[in-house]
């Protein structure tokens, strides 16, 4: 496919600096341009770049005033990242949609298949499975009995949606990501840990997106719920009987202990923490390894650290913390000097 410059900048609302004819048929970093293709520069640090790109094409902010000559055509934008996600969304959405059903795949004569689906080869679909039209299953995903998914969701090879659980519409689970496994529940006992059973569901609703390897546990009753537009990384971990709320994101390895609900347009940073039966408020934002024991009530809360604290305390306190072995040793030398003290003052009180 190839697009001239003023054809994207219709696409995007964007103004054309340069030539309009000027045609692209790929993507590329600005550092990495070559011949043919389309960049953005959103941040000026990168800015150097620009003069020295072979790119056709160059997004940029409105505001972007060049220092010296660019070879390339501008499009100029309101925010450049916000375009090329656009303009991304849109190449996607014209690449052909694979269709049909493999003669390997495995689907019980219970199950219902929307049209327009792709079933790849070794897929299992059990029986009474509910697959909405337009879905897309790549090799070897499996989906338990009963399980439900919407229309236009997409699978990928080894994901796994255990027994009735539910997955919504325009939704993307990646590889090796588990709907519905079993929450981890266990009765400690004088002969050992007794499994506690978790005959809840997982619900997922539309336009969520889970990475690879991430895990939605089931329910021990009821529910776990991962609201819509939430957007998980990879080996991430959502505990039984949480509840997630819309518009949410978490960055890799981020774990959620069971019966924890959290609010709408949170961001959590990479490994954070999150203990058992916690309410989290709408908004709130976690930095990377945050360690939260307790809930969060105040709405759009910015905290860090291990136990999770107000954001500006904690770089506060980190720069004190490294600090410690210098003003361990001046304390401990100060105690001796006061001891001094006090002794030549004694000695002063007795002559």
């Amino acid at each position: 496919m190839e697009f001239t410059a003023q054809m994207i900048a219709g696409l995007i609302g964007g103004t054309v600096v340069g030539d309009p004819e000027a045609k692209v048929n790929d993507f590329a970093k600005i550092d990495e341009g070559k011949p043919g293709s389309i960049t953005f520069l959103y941040d000026e640090k990168y800015e150097q770049y620009i003069y020295q790109t072979e790119c056709n094409i160059v997004l940029v902010n409105q505001n972007f005033e060049p220092k010296q000559e660019i070879k390339a055509t501008l499009i100029k934008v309101p925010d450049a990242r916000v375009a090329v996600a656009k303009l991304l969304q849109i190449y996607e959405s014209m690449k052909p949609k694979r269709e049909g059903i493999s003669d390997l795949a495995f689907i019980d004569p219970t199950a219902k298949i929307g049209e327009k689906c792709y079933i790849g080869p070794f897929v299992a679909i059990a029986e009474g499975v509910e697959i909405g039209e337009g879905c897309v299953l790549h090799p070897h995903v499996t989906i338990g009995r009963n399980a439900k998914v919407g229309a236009n969701t997409e699978i990928y090879s080894n994901a796994v949606i255990y027994h009735d659980c539910k997955v919504g519409n325009r939704c993307v689970l990646h590889a090796g990501c588990v709907i519905g496994a079993d929450g981890f529940g266990f009765q400690p006992t004088e002969k050992g840990y007794e499994k506690i059973p978790q005959i809840g569901i997982a619900i997922i609703e539309d336009d969520v997106e889970i990475g690879a390897n991430s895990c939605v546990d089931r329910a021990v009753m009821g529910a776990t719920i991962v609201h819509s537009g939430v957007k998980i990384d990879n080996l991430v971990q959502i505990g039984h009987n949480d509840e997630i709320g819309s518009h949410t994101v978490m960055s890799a390895q981020v774990g959620i202990a069971g019966s924890t609900k959290v609010g709408e347009w949170c961001m959590f940073g990479g490994q954070v923490g999150i203990a058992d039966h916690a309410t989290i408020a709408n908004r709130v934002m976690a930095g990377a390894q945050a360690g939260i024991p307790n809930s969060v009530k105040k709405e759009g809360a910015a905290i860090q650290g291990t136990p999770a604290i107000e954001g500006r305390n904690f770089w506060k306190s980190s720069a004190i913390f490294k600090n410690l072995p210098d003003m361990w040793a001046d304390m401990n030398q100060m105690k001796k000097e006061i001891k001094m003290l006090r002794e030549e003052l004694r000695m002063k009180s007795e002559e």
